[in-house]
This record gives C-alpha cells, structure tokens and sequence, in this order.
C-alpha cells in the first residue's frame, strides 16, 4: 500500500487524463472471507448500502466488517473516471478513483448514523489527497451514497463532526460526499485482506479521537457496548481486535 505504482499523485486527473480502462469486470473473490456471504450478490431486500473511503482500505474495511447487522462488506474504487481499473492503476494517480469500503446492512438492527459514526472516528477527515503516511488521490476521504436520501444525513454527520474537529483544533474536513458513482469491486487479494493468513498488519488511519454524537438525522441502534470495541486511544487499535464480528449484548446481560 506504500505508494509502490507511483501513488504519490495529489491533483486528480482530468476526464482526458484518464486511463481507458476495460468493459470487463477484473477478478474478485466470491464470498466474503469472514462472514461469508456472496461478494457480487445483490442487496437484500430492505438492507441499505453506501461505500466509504477511509484510506487504505484493508483496516477500514475490518472495521466495518466488525459492525453488528452488516451483511457484507467488499473493498474497490470509486469516485473516478476509468471503468474496472486495476489496483496498479488507481495508485498511479490516473484513475481518478479512491479505495472505498461498501457495506451492506441491515437497518433494523444498525442505523445509517452507527455506520457514519464509525467512518467518521476511524480516519482523519482533514487530511485531503492522503491519510496518515499513505498519499495520493486514492487515499482521500469519501462517502459515496446509493440513494437522496442517505445524502442529508451524511452532510449533517459532516457538519456535526467538523463542529467537534474545530473544537480540537483540527482544521477543515476535505470528505467529497457525493451519489451516482460506480463501485467496482478490488482483487481478490484485497477483500478481507487482514483477515487472511500471511497478511501484513497494515493501516496507515489516524483517527482524531473525536467521538461523533447526536446530530440532525440521526438513527443510532447500537448500544453502547459496542463502541468500547473501538478504542481510538489504543495506536491502531482496529489491527489488535478480533476478526469475528461483534456481538450484541444479550438482553439479560
């Protein structure tokens, strides 16, 4: 993930800039390496979905995996020009696209603001054409609804958030939120990569520390023990969890 095909690209490339890509989908895996459930498949009926670009997508990507409710998560690109690019052409900064988690789940148990609020806390919005030492257009920060409607409430997560950011003394978040864009699926070396035998323990997120709270829109679900699964404290505390999917307290706990 290290810039290695000339990821070093800050200015995203022109619509005549970009590489022509390919018709043809690239190869991906079949089912999730963890929760086991179709990689291409369609939604569920009444499951929502949105794609979120956090930085390098492997931790990112476990993160949301973790979540109670989510159905599947698969990591890609989006928000660029080339249609089904490769790994090694999105890094080169020619693509226009970023590296983005897609999540599906499931609305009844986890709410659209449960899943912002991960995205928001798990990276640093602020840090435009890159994230932590990774650089590049492919790095940047993003949400990337499916529908009208996710879009309000994403903006006010924003608002919300850079209320609590300037309140620490961080600068002004550069996270495009934007509808309409294409995911095309990533390798099948990448998807659920920190999960897999072999894999490095890499993520170069750096969260803020700030902890999203309420804000207009907002459907929270999740109770609270969930959270204390994710401590922004620790030094990239998504690598030290577990891979297994978090469990909602029973009723009786």
């Amino acid at each position: 993930m290290f810039g290695r095909f000339g990821g070093n690209k800050t200015a995203l490339v022109s619509a005549s800039a970009a590489l022509p890509g390919r018709d043809t989908p690239i190869p991906t895996a079949r089912r999730h390496h963890v929760l086991g459930t179709p990689l291409l498949g369609t939604v569920p009926p009444g499951f929502a979905d949105c794609s979120f670009g956090c930085g390098c997508f492997w931790g990112a990507e476990k993160a949301f995996w973790r979540l109670p409710g989510v159905h599947l998560t698969s990591v890609g690109y989006q928000g660029g020009i080339t249609p089904n690019p490769t790994y090694e052409e999105v890094c080169s900064g020619a693509t226009g696209h970023t590296e983005v988690v897609r999540v599906v789940w499931d609305p009844t148990v986890t709410g659209f603001a449960d899943v912002l609020k991960l995205f928001w806390e798990c990276h640093n919005p602020t840090q435009g054409m890159g994230q932590g030492n990774d650089r590049g257009t492919q790095y940047r920060s993003g949400i990337y609804t499916v529908s009208e409607e996710q879009a309000p409430t994403a903006e006010a997560s924003r608002t919300a958030y850079q209320q609590l950011l300037t309140a620490a003394g961080h600068g002004r978040i550069t996270t495009e939120i934007t509808s309409g864009q294409p995911f095309f699926p990533a390798e099948a070396y990448h998807q659920q990569y920190l999960a897999k035998p072999g894999s490095r323990p890499y993520c170069s997120a750096m969260p803020t520390g700030q902890l999203l709270g309420a804000f207009p829109g907002a459907d929270y679900k999740l109770p609270p023990q969930v959270w204390r699964h994710y401590d922004w404290s620790i030094s990239h505390c998504v690598l030290r969890g577990d891979n297994t999917p978090i469990a909602l307290p029973s009723m009786n706990a």
